[in-house]
């Protein structure tokens, strides 16, 4: 389905201001589309068809903008009841669209952070990653997973709250290990009381909300009561929790003590790169940091890539308090009406002028300046490998987007292909897919089907995407693992989908499989090798290094949900009741299948006529 507007018969500036003609007064958002449907830019504006004819007049500030109009093939406008609802809906649409001529946040994983649920009687403590559907409260964001099982670990420690699942809670009879090691009160069984956990969940709660001082205090004065008791047993235990939250309290880099909530965000923009740091503050406590590198050009301003990116980036996430910055948004009070009537209150953005808030966007500032400069240097580096590899295959230019393939199975058993993108910009993460092989005809071990099989998959959909009207990305290089025979297979599947112009090398091990003897294999071309010092083979050895790494643990994943499986599964009627019984009963798969009838009859929740399809089931008739 095409969602692009009809075609007009002008472009450019021509269209622009035919269609700023019928372009609505009031505030919105306008798109303007290329010749595929490709979606150029995404904008806001307080009078629409003022904004859009000011492209119509040819006047433009940058090289940028002129190529866009230039480009324009045909425009949406969409009306909104305020300038605040709008940029809303802009930042929307240019994280879901993507469009090329706009700032756009490359990097939109979403952060993990703690939870206590309240939606049982013994809260957990966990960690949760995603929309807060569970009933509870929240702690966050932390900027990395080590970040928040670091926190995690303390916190059982310190409060001895349950980390379990339900379904592990309510089958426990005794203690588990975390008990024994003294990370879990074990509410399970009842070795603590339901007003006593709850101090506890209390504790943990007034921890994470900035009231840490009053914990240890209170933590310390039940410490000396217990020496007073001569309790030395029941002091030591206060006295490990109290150890483990000063520990948490110090490995905090920069807790300020004037900042209770707050994120900081710190821009250096520098030869058309740039680099966002974010901090995040939460209960007064530094919880880590995270570098961004949005795509920018380089006419874009500094205010102006600040309201991009802050725009785009709470579009998913909770919003602070107090928001910092290192450079003041273009339009920072309507930014700030547009977060707050996201978060239902009143959202700051402060550019700090003096005072420890001012030092900490100083400090976000040299980090992101840093961050920026290993960027650019790494980039320097990967652009000067890749013309090595355009030299060493003879491409017609710098490839932009190498994929690499292999695959990983067990004689022919839950065989999968791999494949993994890599680019100036480094390992492509977002990009990578699996491919469960499919084929029934192929015999097992087969690897010139497999990598048949994958390939044409790969380019089938990439064929079908382009003859939908869409945009795909054609990989400049494709790199398989393997030899002659691998590549010829490749080969074969692109003839028959009727895809060329795309250069396919295959990389054979060298002998005993040493690293630094690969041989290269290009159709015209006999077999070869690089230097054995050469950068460019340390580059590709790289490369199908990860390629296997991610192959192999696509068929692990694979083959441990197969181990998983249960013949039960197979039955119809057999549901996780029914499962759960029938194992419990006979202890396993094997246990049900040497049963007899009247015997699985006797389970619960199986009657006769199910206890016959089991048994059937398991006797199939010769």
């Amino acid at each position: 389905m095409d969602d692009s507007p009809p075609r007009n018969a002008l472009s450019g500036a021509d269209l622009i201001r035919d269609e700023a003609k019928r372009a609505p007064t009031g505030p919105g958002v306008y798109r303007m589309y290329g010749a595929d449907g490709e979606v150029l830019y995404v904008g806001k504006a307080r009078d629409i068809r003022k904004r859009v004819t000011q492209y119509a007049q040819g006047r433009f500030h940058t090289q940028r903008i002129a190529m866009m109009v230039a480009q324009t093939r045909a425009m949406e406008f969409v009306s909104t009841d305020t300038e605040t609802q709008a940029l809303l809906l802009e930042c929307n649409l240019i994280k879901s669209l993507k469009p090329r001529f706009n700032v756009l946040l490359r990097d939109d994983k979403s952060f993990a952070e703690i939870v206590i649920r309240r939606d049982h009687a013994a809260p957990q403590l966990r960690k949760h990653r995603g929309a807060r559907t569970i009933k509870g409260d929240y702690f966050g964001p932390f900027a990395s997973t080590w970040a928040v099982n670091r926190t995690l670990n303390t916190l059982q420690k310190a409060f001895l709250l349950r980390s379990c699942s339900d379904s592990v809670y309510d089958s426990r009879t005794r203690p588990c290990m975390l008990h024994q090691i003294k990370r879990c009160s074990a509410p399970c069984v009842g070795l603590i009381e339901p007003d006593a956990y709850m101090g506890l969940v209390a504790e943990a709660e007034a921890f994470l909300t900035g009231r840490s001082r009053a914990v240890l205090a209170r933590l310390s004065r039940d410490m000396q009561a217990a020496s007073d008791d001569l309790d030395f047993e029941r002091a030591a235990r206060y006295r490990d929790r109290i150890r483990a939250l000063s520990a948490l309290s110090m490995e905090q880099s920069i807790n300020p003590r004037g900042v209770d909530e707050a994120d900081v965000f710190a821009l250096h923009a520098e030869g058309g790169q740039a680099c966002v740091q974010v901090f995040f503050f939460r209960a007064g406590q530094n919880w880590g940091n995270r570098a961004y590198f949005p795509r920018v050009d380089r006419s874009d301003g500094d205010a102006d890539i600040m309201e991009a990116f802050l725009g785009q980036f709470y579009q998913d996430r909770p919003v602070p308090k107090l928001v910092m910055v290192s450079h003041e948004p273009a339009e920072r009070a309507l930014l700030a009406d547009a977060l707050a009537l996201k978060a239902d209150r009143k959202v700051e953005i402060l550019k700090p002028q003096r005072g420890e808030r001012r030092e900490l966007v100083a400090h976000a500032l040299t980090n992101a300046r840093e961050a920026l400069g290993r960027k650019m240097a790494e980039s320097s580096a990967v652009g000067k490998l890749l013309d090595g590899v355009c030299e060493a295959f003879g491409l017609d230019g710098r490839p932009e987007r190498i994929e690499v393939y292999d695959n990983s199975h067990v004689q022919g058993a839950n065989a999968v292909g791999g494949m993994i993108v890599a680019g100036p910009e480094g390992f492509q993460k977002n990009q990578y897919r699996k491919f469960n092989i499919r084929s029934q005809d192929l015999s097992p071990g087969d690897d010139f089907g497999m990598m048949k099989e994958v390939l044409g998959r790969r380019f089938a959909r990439l064929v079908k995407e382009e003859e939908a009207g869409e945009n795909p990305v054609r990989p400049d290089l494709v790199l398989i693992d393997g030899g002659q025979g691998q590549v010829h297979a490749v080969l074969e599947a692109l003839a028959e989908l009727g895809v060329d112009g795309v250069a396919v090398v295959g990389v054979a091990k060298g002998p005993d499989r040493d690293a630094g003897l690969e041989r290269f294999y290009i159709p015209g071309r006999p077999l070869f090798m690089l230097e054995k010092k050469d950068p460019v083979l340390y580059y590709l050895q790289r490369l199908r290094d990860e390629a296997h790494r991610f192959a192999i643990g696509s068929h692990r994943t694979r083959r441990s949900m197969d181990i998983k499986r249960s013949p039960l599964d197979e039955i119809e009627g057999i549901g996780p009741r029914r499962k759960a019984a029938l194992l419990h009963a006979f202890g396993s798969a094997k246990g049900v299948g040497r049963a007899s009838v009247a015997d699985l009859a006797k389970v619960e929740g199986v009657n006769e006529a199910m206890a016959q399809k089991i048994y059937a089931f398991f006797r199939p008739v010769r």
